[in-house]
């Protein structure tokens, strides 16, 4: 099977291209901004370096979030705009199932700072096992998170560490780093039916729609 990855939700836009749970190759740019007008370059050029086209494509992995919401935004249009295009199956991927690594079959926990800025600080949660989330993505504080972590001994994967100052010292932290790469070497495991490429958003948007005229 092979699988394209796309990672659009954060800083950077990323793509991975996986045949049979081997990784063939990856590509990174860091633009916070136009990856709506770049991200298809950049799948073309992964494409064309290894000698394969759209028509190859199996099935199409793509981060869901929590993330920028803009991002995410462009990463699942483009992903859905490819299916139609190719006929490929398409699973989305939440940002915390990219973040840990595939193989680990263990329950594990992912955190990923959402807001970072003292003493509104959040945090969004999906609890890992086997490399799928058991659960929805949950936005926490900090008062919320720390009883999450009683008596919890298993790795916890996580952004902005740092806060958590000496309640650190108990638990087994490990980096959290969404990829396009590990997207992309589970999206060939997941069943599209239970993981649609539907954004994962972690609060409602700012924007609302106007009011319907009388």
């Amino acid at each position: 099977m092979l699988v394209l990855g796309l990672n659009t939700a954060f800083t950077a836009m990323e793509a991975a291209l996986v045949r049979d749970g081997e990784i063939l190759a990856d590509a990174r740019e860091v633009m916070a901004r136009g990856q709506d007008k770049h991200l298809p370059a950049l799948v073309q050029r992964l494409l064309d370096e290894q000698g394969v086209t759209f028509a190859d494509l199996d099935r199409i992995a793509v981060v869901t979030g929590p993330g920028s919401f803009t991002g995410i935004r462009i990463g699942v249009a483009y992903a859905r705009g490819l299916v139609l295009v190719t006929g490929a199956d398409c699973v989305g991927v939440t940002s915390l199932e990219a973040a840990i690594p595939a193989g680990m079959e263990a329950t594990v926990m992912g955190c990923l700072a959402g807001q970072k800025r003292p003493p509104d600080q959040t945090w969004w949660v999906q609890g890992v096992s086997g490399g799928e989330g058991i659960a929805p993505v949950v936005e926490v504080t900090m008062d919320q998170l720390l009883p999450m972590f009683e008596g919890f001994h298993a790795p916890v994967f996580m952004d902005n560490a740092d806060a958590l100052g000496e309640a650190a010292a108990n638990l087994d932290l490990r980096p959290l780093v969404p990829s396009a790469i590990t997207a992309a070497l589970k999206g060939g495991l997941f069943n599209p039916a239970t993981h649609p490429p539907s954004p994962v958003y972690a609060r409602e948007p700012d924007a609302t729609l106007p009011e319907p005229r009388a």
